[in-house]
């Protein structure tokens, strides 16, 4: 068969059904295969960097790499920060690139360039493919890679001469992979340190919400009677309806639960990344010598504000399971939990209090607690949001609080604006019985807006809620807070809402009052595509927040 016709092959036997992407001429042979599968939908997008995000929504919340495509050159250069936005925040994506000829890869050609060389840094693995028979091992390995903890991105890139070659081959079928389990010595060391703790905390990170992870560290917390803060990655891991949750942290500034870290004597940091909020940021103590055990499935960052005691490295759902294994053969079970959770009742009622203040609040334009506080009413718990980058993206990961994982899919590794919307429509695809709602800034909104087309060609029901403010907003927010009160000039104008929503053929409102906003969600819902929903936003509240959090003092 033509080398590109097993390259199709082996994605199909990898489970492949969608691939995102805009093509070239240097994959028309890829195409060409590709139209020939009855297994594999092509979904053709706007732009590259809007095919990444849809193939890093997709992996994150399936589990399954999402793939996505471009060919050589501008459209890999296009693609690239969507690939280094998933690599960061650790979703499973296979990227194939075009490339030309081999016979001209060693010139100075047309629109030729390193292309591997490019993404080396931004992936876990890239190749190019420099014969047909390399196909079937190249294909498996980028798909193991991918999906191998910590999942992240590879990259295959494809000349067009090789996808022309005939080939006598198959491909080459995946096998499960069981990861390691903990070693029982760094069981049994955590377990001590736990114990011995009079005030211990967890931390739990993005890790936590994959796969088995969520549920094993909810009976760990049960068992234990530890209160839980988690990052904006690892919202959901442990439902804020829970009595031991102590809700989000990473507001730079810190907020209420910074303080529950602040005077507890051992954190246990679960599924963390660093990339998610430093450790200089929540390791307060003077010297940073607060006692920690680090539980994930690679070894810790070294980092002077993040020195474990304790590193347990395994399979994480396997590793809780052998720390609470482990608890239950060292105490009786009557005399679980081990710690009062009541002891952070008064920390949880306060910052609930906090949370809610502004539920209610009847001006406009909105406040954000406002907007978050109505979205939650209208989502079901298994429903997802999915956050741009901005001031926005403070608020939803503060106020918008989850019952399951991966409900709130938030970039806070790479932190690209741009992400929300293509990626909305890359979770509905995944989850089509799912609601799908992205929030964006009115900067990040403008930057992908052009895959709107992409949800209309496709009838796709994903709704964004755009904040409208005219303004770069969290750099505003940041330059008062570090130039008392001033900031430079990022003022910028919008669209019409509802004028842009009609150019491309779908359903779009301005609001001009708080109580239309429930209706617009509802009405926006109901759509046959997608749906946006304008809202002029109050962003006074970010340095009432600032000024507020400044004040906060110890309160356990």
């Amino acid at each position: 068969m033509k080398a590109s016709d097993l390259f199709i092959k082996c994605l199909e036997e990898e489970g492949v059904t969608r691939i995102f992407g805009v093509p070239g001429e240097e994959n028309a042979d890829f195409m060409m295969s590709l139209k020939k599968s009855k297994q594999i939908e092509f979904i053709l997008c706007r732009h590259e960097q809007a095919a990444a995000f849809m193939a890093d929504s997709y992996g994150r919340l399936t589990g399954k790499a999402g793939v996505c495509l471009s060919t050589l050159g501008p459209g890999v250069t296009n693609l690239m920060t969507g690939l280094a936005d998933a690599n960061m925040d650790r979703a499973p994506v296979v990227a194939i690139i075009g490339q030309g000829s081999t016979n001209r890869l060693h010139k100075e050609s047309h629109q030729i360039m390193d292309s591997i060389g490019m993404v080396q840094p931004i992936s876990k693995w890239a190749q190019t493919i420099f014969s047909p028979k390399n196909i079937t091992e190249v294909i498996r390995k980028a798909f193991k890679v991918a999906e191998t903890e910590k999942p992240g991105v590879t990259v295959i890139e494809l000349p067009e001469d090789i996808a022309k070659e005939n080939i006598n081959d198959k491909p080459i079928k995946p096998s499960l992979i069981r990861r390691p389990a903990a070693d029982n010595r760094a069981i049994e060391a955590a377990l001590d340190l736990i114990i011995e703790s009079k005030k211990p905390i967890i931390l739990a990170g993005n890790g936590t919400i994959r796969k088995r992870a969520s549920n094993r560290l909810r009976i760990l917390v049960e068992n234990l009677g530890i209160g839980v803060i988690n990052t904006f990655m690892g919202k959901g891991s442990v439902s804020f309806e829970d009595k031991h949750s102590l809700f989000t942290i990473g507001l730079g500034s810190g907020d209420y639960n910074n303080l529950a870290i602040d005077e507890s004597d051992l954190v246990i940091a679960i599924g963390y990344d660093l990339v998610e909020y430093s450790p200089s940021a929540w390791n307060r103590v003077e010297g940073g010598n607060k006692k920690i055990i680090h539980i994930d499935y690679t070894p810790a960052e070294v980092d002077r504000d993040y020195l474990p005691n304790v590193e347990i490295i395994s399979d994480l759902a396997g590793a809780l399971f052998q720390l609470n294994k482990a608890l239950l053969e060292r105490v009786n079970k009557p005399q679980l939990p081990l710690f009062d959770i009541n002891s952070r009742q008064d920390l949880r009622s306060k910052m609930l209090n906090h949370l809610d203040k502004n539920n209610e609040d009847k001006s406009f334009p909105m406040k954000p607690q406002r907007i978050l506080a109505d979205v939650r009413k209208v989502l079901d718990e298994e429903d997802i949001i999915l956050s741009d980058v901005g001031a926005h993206k403070m608020w939803v990961a503060r106020e918008y609080n989850c019952i399951c994982p991966n409900t709130c899919l938030i970039s806070n590794g790479f932190c690209t604006m741009g992400f929300a919307l293509p990626a909305s429509i890359g979770a509905k695809m995944a989850f089509p019985d799912k609601k799908i709602l992205s929030i964006n800034g009115d900067a990040g909104f403008l930057m992908n807006v052009q895959d709107l087309e992409t949800a209309v060609r496709y009838n796709i029901n994903v709704v964004a809620v755009v904040w409208l403010d005219g303004e770069y907003g969290l750099i505003k927010w940041k330059q008062q807070v570090h130039f008392k009160g001033e900031h430079s000039d990022l003022k910028f104008n919008n669209p019409n809402i509802s004028e842009l929503a009609k150019s491309f053929g779908m359903w779009g409102k301005q609001i001009n009052s708080a109580n239309q906003f429930i209706p617009a969600l509802n009405d926006a819902f109901m759509q046959n595509g997608p749906a946006i929903i304008g809202v002029p936003i109050d962003y006074s509240e970010n340095m009432k927040l600032t000024k507020h959090l400044g004040k906060v003092s110890a309160i356990i």
